[in-house]
């Protein structure tokens, strides 16, 4: 996939799936739209939210 292409998909999400106008879409940081993008896809149940684990959860300490 080209640039070309890329910003294609990007415009119609913005547009299409997030209702922003032209100037909105072309206006947002990239960064800011793709957590844009990340949220509306877990609003969906396409994506999960990350989760930061330690190991204190994967192994409690009442186990030992």
């Amino acid at each position: 996939m080209n640039d070309a292409e890329l910003f294609t998909r990007l415009f119609y999400f913005g547009t299409a799936h997030l209702h922003m106008s032209a100037d909105e879409f072309w206006l947002t940081p990239l960064g800011a739209f793709l957590d844009l993008w990340t949220c509306h896809k877990q609003w969906l149940g396409i994506e999960k939210p990350h989760v930061e684990r330690s190991v204190d959860d994967i192994i409690p300490l009442d186990c030992f």
